[in-house]
């Protein structure tokens, strides 16, 4: 009966590593950056036997500090997706989890946005997002793409979906790094990267964007799915809670959860949950 029981154990594991997706490790040669920049991306089950499927795609980015494996490693996010495909509660999708910074800030480049000498925007959108999206036969309209965030990566999402509103169906931003005092805390200089990216952040602040929306760049903001997901002991509540409110005051549709939690994985394990559901559920039919 033992005998039995271990064989039909391990018949099961086989059968759901048989289901499960992959993470592979890509890279784009980018010219506006000057480098090759890594990115990891996640293909569901059945990726190579349909080469003629089309997936959504979901833009999962990280944190200040982190890289493109954090997402994989820290995350689990490939368990979860597999999970959630499995189970139906997400479509299958392809995730890419791009490259924007490292544990070294002080001599590493982090960030979304441009800035002197890291044209990281203009990379992504005109070199990774129509190269990825061609090899991984993915996104290519609004409809088909989401992108979603923690920390750095949230306020990354977030203005990606403010400036970029005609390219996402939905935005998720959790924990998100929205605005910053501007780097006066530091001496301003080229060679403190962690004053640039700081200085970034608040020369693209998400609050901002929406205090100074006209009207058309409101009815753009509508057209996009938004949630925002911050735990009750964050440091960065006060500024997620305060862009949900300015999107109110305009009548942009949001959703905000605020959980028990702080700036940690833990927090983000769950989050990563509620979000891919999130944007599979407004990919277009």
């Amino acid at each position: 009966m033992t005998t039995r029981l271990i064989s039909m154990a391990i018949m099961l594991m086989v059968c759901i590593a048989t289901q499960a997706g992959r993470v592979l490790t890509d890279s784009v040669k980018s010219e506006v950056l000057g480098e090759w920049v890594k990115y990891n991306v996640y293909v569901p089950n059945g990726f190579d036997k349909n080469p003629n499927q089309h997936y959504p795609v979901v833009y999962l980015l990280h944190g200040f500090t982190d890289d493109y494996t954090a997402w994989r490693d820290k995350g689990q996010m490939q368990v979860v997706a597999d999970e959630l495909i499995e189970s139906g509660e997400a479509v299958p999708m392809v995730v890419i989890m791009p490259n924007a910074g490292g544990p070294k800030t002080y001599e590493t480049w982090n960030g979304y946005f441009n800035m002197p000498g890291w044209r990281y925007e203009d990379f992504f959108f005109q070199e990774l997002m129509p190269q990825a999206e061609q090899k991984y036969h993915a996104g290519g309209a609004k409809g088909q793409r989401a992108v979603m965030g923690l920390s750095m990566g949230g306020g990354g999402s977030t203005v990606y979906g403010q400036r970029h509103s005609d390219l996402f169906s939905s935005v998720y931003a959790m924990s998100a790094w929205l605005d910053s005092d501007g780097g006066r805390q530091r001496e301003p200089g080229v060679d403190d990267k962690v004053y640039l990216v700081t200085k970034a952040v608040h020369d693209h602040s998400a609050l901002d964007f929406v205090r100074n929306a006209d009207e058309l760049t409101v009815e753009k903001l509508r057209s996009v799915k938004w949630f925002f997901d911050c735990g009750d002991d964050d440091f960065l509540f006060d500024l997620n809670v305060d862009l949900h409110k300015l999107m109110r005051q305009k009548f942009i549709k949001s959703e905000l959860r605020v959980r028990n939690g702080q700036h940690n994985w833990e927090y983000w394990h769950t989050a990563i949950r509620i979000a891919l559901p999130f944007a599979s559920r407004n990919f277009s039919k």
